[in-house]
């Protein structure tokens, strides 16, 4: 079964929100329209009635057929065809000399007489007496406290009968005109309201992975489609920003894989195109593990950045010094420092206990101290220090290196990212250091900050909140 579009869907609630709206109006109006006319009937005949008892007070006991039709031509505005008049005495009587304006006699009930004979006036709906019902009142002519006669005035409901008849006709008549109006009117809205929905779908048929680019045009309303194209374009852009950040992830990490098997497959080649002797071979397969190493050391740095980004970088938390660590790192280190030669110092080191993963802590220590050393030129220093600020443990590591332009001191944190100044040296290096070294500090809500000055150093600032501590 084919499902309705949203413009048909809305445009079918309209027409049938404007169908019930109508219906009710007009059964609200043919109402009125019936007690109005009803209403008017009673209060017309009542005044007929009023005028005819005045007579009998004034002493007219005969009324002539000219006296009745300018009565009800007084009260009605109009001499009605189908009228009615009759006069009893108080035992409910007719008089034979009242002639009757029409061929039909008033039946006079039970109800109306008591109600007389209390002084009450009485109306009574009566059927028979031709095609349309009469309306009858029957008034008591009071003398005192005594009923001297009974004065019964009638008409045929005819004129209200077609009033109605003639009010449904038009509503009738009316109501597909009305439906048809609210039909095309509810098309149109629709068409105009979805416009814009139309136009995000030719966007989004135009967008694909590589054209991440394009954007969903807004009117400026500030609707609530305005503000849908507002979130799909704020999408659209994470989106774009994520995608060419593994674009270029992808192509960094292939340029930095590529160097390795190159060297690698060479060296392999070439050690087997001819016979070579036991000490060459081993010369190779030496080189070979350095370069295999190298790659393996690349791949784990990938997986760990995927596993930080994508949020699940297993952390095994657990009490961890953080003055001893930073102690072992600068034995580590001081071996690798003294062969550039390079002064390897341990400054101020507090005991600060932290809940953390000490071998994430070890690689993001080893990480920095490793690029500090790399990009200090011979006989510069390089420090570590640790110290408590207050519910945080901040940890420097300083260098008197090459240092950072400030327009660079934030990308060097992104995956393969390295500065000029660090890509002319003859360092290697795969570029994947600091953005570890931040991953791991943000896996244990800490941050990492530079201050660098270009050919004076730089000093990395790592603070981590201390939990227990």
């Amino acid at each position: 079964m084919r499902t309705l579009s949203i413009r048909a869907r809305l445009t079918f609630w309209y027409v049938s929100l404007s169908t019930v709206i109508i219906l009710l109006l007009a059964g609200t109006a043919y109402g009125l329209l019936s007690y109005n006319l009803s209403h008017g009937v009673d209060a017309a005949l009542n005044g007929v009635a009023k005028a005819l008892i005045e007579r009998v007070h004034s002493g007219f006991g005969t009324f002539f057929p000219s006296e009745i039709d300018e009565a009800f031509r007084r009260f009605f505005g109009f001499s009605p065809w189908e009228r009615y008049f009759q006069m009893f005495d108080p035992f409910g009587h007719s008089d034979p000399r009242q002639p009757l304006p029409n061929s039909g006699k008033l039946p006079l009930s039970k109800e109306a007489l008591h109600n007389a004979s209390q002084g009450l006036a009485t109306y009574e709906t009566v059927e028979g007496l031709g095609k349309y019902p009469v309306r009858v009142l029957t008034v008591p002519v009071m003398q005192g406290s005594r009923m001297i006669n009974l004065i019964q005035v009638g008409m045929s409901l005819q004129s209200i009968s077609e009033t109605r008849a003639r009010f449904l006709l038009a509503v009738a008549a009316l109501l597909p005109i009305g439906l048809l109006l609210a039909g095309s009117g509810g098309l149109l809205l629709a068409r105009r309201a979805l416009k814009p929905v139309d136009r995000m779908v030719e966007a989004a048929h135009r967008i694909s992975a590589e054209h991440l680019d394009g954007r969903v045009e807004e009117t400026g309303t500030g609707d609530e489609l305005d503000r849908l194209a507002n979130t799909l374009n704020e999408m659209l852009s994470r989106l774009d920003a994520a995608f060419s950040q593994v674009r270029r992830f992808s192509a960094d990490a292939s340029h930095e894989l590529q160097t390795p098997l190159t060297i690698l497959k060479g060296e392999l080649e070439v050690a087997l195109r001819l016979p070579r002797t036991s000490e060459e071979y081993q010369a190779t397969l030496r080189s070979s593990l350095e370069e295999v190493n190298r790659i393996a050391h690349l791949v784990e740095g990938l997986l760990l950045l995927h596993r930080a980004e994508a949020g699940v970088l297993r952390i095994d938390r657990q009490a961890v010094d953080l003055g001893q660590l930073v102690k072992e790192v600068y034995g580590q280190l001081k071996a690798v420092a003294d062969s550039r030669p390079i002064e390897l110092r341990l400054g101020p080191t507090e005991s600060v206990s932290i809940q953390g993963d000490r071998e994430l802590l070890r690689r993001l220590l080893l990480n920095l101290g490793d690029n500090a050393i790399k990009y200090t030129e011979p006989k510069g220093s390089v420090t570590f220090s640790l110290q408590r600020e207050g519910k945080w443990a901040s940890i420097l590591v300083s260098d008197t290196g090459i240092g950072i332009p400030s327009e660079e001191q934030e990308r060097i944190f992104q995956p393969f990212y390295r500065t000029a100044e660090a890509r002319s040296l003859a360092e290697g290096g795969t570029g994947l250091g600091l953005s570890i070294a931040r991953s791991v500090a943000l896996a244990h809500s800490g941050t990492i900050q530079v201050q660098s000055t270009p050919d004076q150093g730089s000093t990395f600032q790592v603070h981590i909140p201390i939990e227990n501590g």
